[in-house]
C-alpha cells in the first residue's frame, strides 16, 4: 500500500477522527486492490497465451498435415481437445484462480473447432461454415457457467454472432433463428454481471458487444420486404435507447452504456436517412406484404419496446418527457403514412430530427456537457447537410447555412464556457 496512504491513516487514527478498527478495514480494503491488480493482468495474458499456443499448435499441424496418415491425423484431431478437457477439468477440482480457469476454458474453446474442423476434413463430412459455428458454439456454450468465464462468454457473443451472419447473409440467405436462443443462454450470466459487477469493466464491455451483435444480425431476419427491415432498426434503435435509459445502466458512465449511445445515434442515422425523398418513393413503388416474416417481426419488437417503455414509466424511472424515447411510435406512424404518400412524412421526419438536436443542446446546457451539447449540434448540422443535396436552394444560401452553422457551434461552446466559469466563481 501507498506510503503516503498510510501515513494519512494513521494521522487519522491520531487525530480520533477515524477508530483503529476503520483504519484496519482501510488498509484491508486497499491491500486487497494492490492484489487483485496483478491478478486481473494476468488473467488477460494468460488468456492471450492460451489462444496463441492453441492457434500456434493448428499453425505447426497443418504445415506438416499432408505427411500423416488418416489413423495420426485422427490422434492429432483430438489430442488438443483431450489437454484442453485436461486443464478444465484440473482447473475445477483443484479450485485454481480466475486465471487457470480462464486460460484453459479458451484453450478448450478453440480445441473444439480445430477437432471439429480436422475430423470433417479428414472424413470429408460435408457441411457449411454456418452449421460447423452452430456445432461449435452450441458444445462450448455450457463451458461459460461450468468456469464463470468472461473469456468465454465474450467469445461466445463474437462466434454467435459470426453464425447468425454467414446463415443469414450468406448460406443461402435464412433466417437464423436459433441466433435468438444461442443470445438467450447468454443472458443469466449477463444478468448476474449487471446484478453483481455492473461498476467493472467487463460488463461495460457486454454492454457495448450485446446490443452490436444484435444490431449487426437484425439485418438477417429481413427476407423479403426490404422496406419493413427500415421500420425494425428504428425500433430497435428506440428499444436499446429504453433499455439503456433503466436504472441498471443509466446510472453509469455514458462510456459504459453501449445501449443507450448505439441507440441514439442509431435513431439518428435512421431519421437522416428517412428523410430523403427518394426513399419515400421506393417504398410506395413497391407493394407492401403485411402477411410477411419482416411485419411480425416489427410487430413484436415494436411490443417489445412497448413494453419496457411502459414498466419504465410504471416504476417511476421516465420523470420527464424524453423524445428520444417515443421515436419509434411516431416513427411507426409516419412509416404507415408513408404507404399512401411521400410529402407529410419527409415534413414529420426532418421537424423530429430538429426537435431531437434542439432537446441534446438543452440537455447539454443543462448538465454543463460539452459532449452532449456538441453531439446536439452535430444533430442540426447532419440536418442541413442532407437538405444540402436535395434541396435546390443556391450556392449562396447554401454557404450561408454553413457560416451560420459554423458560427453557433463557436458561439454555444463559448457561452456554455462562460457560464462553467461563472459557476465555478
Amino acid at each position: 500500500m501507498n506510503s503516503k496512504i498510510q501515513n494519512d491513516i494513521k494521522e487519522l487514527v491520531e487525530a480520533q477522527v477515524i477508530s483503529s478498527e476503520v483504519a484496519v478495514n482501510i488498509e484491508s480494503y486497499y491491500t486487497s486492490k494492490k492484489i487483485d491488480a496483478p491478478n486481473r493482468l494476468f488473467t488477460v495474458f494468460a488468456v492471450l497465451g492460451s489462444t496463441l499456443v492453441g492457434l500456434g499448435i493448428i499453425l505447426i499441424l497443418a504445415h506438416n498435415w499432408d505427411n500423416f496418415s488418416r489413423s495420426i491425423k485422427t490422434i492429432f484431431a483430438f489430442v488438443p481437445l483431450l489437454i484442453g478437457q485436461f486443464f478444465v477439468g484440473y482447473s475445477i477440482l483443484k479450485k485454481k484462480s480466475v486465471a487457470w480457469k480462464e486460460a484453459s476454458g479458451v484453450f478448450l474453446f478453440f480445441a473444439v473447432g480445430a477437432s471439429i474442423a480436422l475430423v470433417s476434413q479428414i472424413y470429408n463430412i460435408s457441411g457449411d461454415f454456418s452449421s460447423y459455428m452452430l456445432t461449435w458454439v452450441l458444445l462450448c456454450a455450457p463451458l461459460i457457467y461450468l468456469l464463470k468465464s468472461n473469456a468465454l462468454a465474450i467469445l461466445h457473443i463474437v462466434f454467435t454472432t459470426n453464425y447468425a451472419c454467414a446463415f443469414g447473409y450468406f448460406d443461402g440467405n435464412q433466417t437464423p433463428w436459433l441466433y435468438l436462443l444461442l443470445l438467450a443462454v447468454l443472458m443469466p450470466y449477463y444478468y448476474q454481471l449487471l446484478k453483481h459487477k455492473k461498476a467493472y469493466n467487463i460488463t461495460s464491455v457486454f454492454n457495448w458487444l450485446i446490443p452490436l451483435s444484435i444490431v449487426v444480425v437484425l439485418g438477417a431476419f429481413v427476407a423479403r420486404n426490404g422496406e419493413f427491415g427500415i421500420l425494425m432498426y428504428v425500433i430497435l434503435f428506440g428499444l436499446l435507447y429504453n433499455i439503456g435509459k433503466t436504472p441498471f445502466l443509466n446510472n453509469q458512465k455514458l462510456r459504459r452504456n453501449g445501449y443507450l449511445v448505439l441507440g441514439s445515434l442509431g435513431t439518428v442515422y435512421m431519421l437522416l436517412l428517412t428523410s430523403f425523398e427518394w426513399l419515400w418513393k421506393d417504398i410506395l413503388r413497391e407493394a407492401v406484404v403485411f402477411n410477411s416474416q419482416e411485419f411480425y417481426v416489427s410487430t413484436v419488437l415494436f411490443l417489445i419496446t412497448l413494453g419496457v417503455v411502459w414498466y419504465s414509466y410504471s416504476k417511476k424511472w421516465i420523470e420527464s418527457f424524453n423524445l428520444f424515447q417515443y421515436v419509434f411510435i411516431f416513427f411507426t406512424i409516419i412509416f404507415f403514412i408513408g404507404i399512401s404518400t411521400s410529402i407529410f412524412p419527409i415534413i414529420l421526419i426532418n421537424l423530429i430530427i430538429f426537435i431531437l438536436g434542439v432537446i441534446v443542446i438543452k440537455i447539454g446546457a443543462d448538465k454543463f456537457h460539452f459532449g452532449i451539447l456538441n453531439y446536439g449540434l452535430l444533430i442540426i448540422t447532419a440536418l442541413i447537410v442532407c437538405r444540402f443535396f436535395d434541396t435546390n436552394m443556391s450556392f449562396v444560401l447554401r454557404g450561408l447555412l454553413f457560416v451560420s452553422v459554423g458560427v453557433g457551434f463557436f458561439l454555444t461552446n463559448y457561452m456554455m464556457l462562460k457560464r462553467q466559469k461563472t459557476k465555478k466563481n
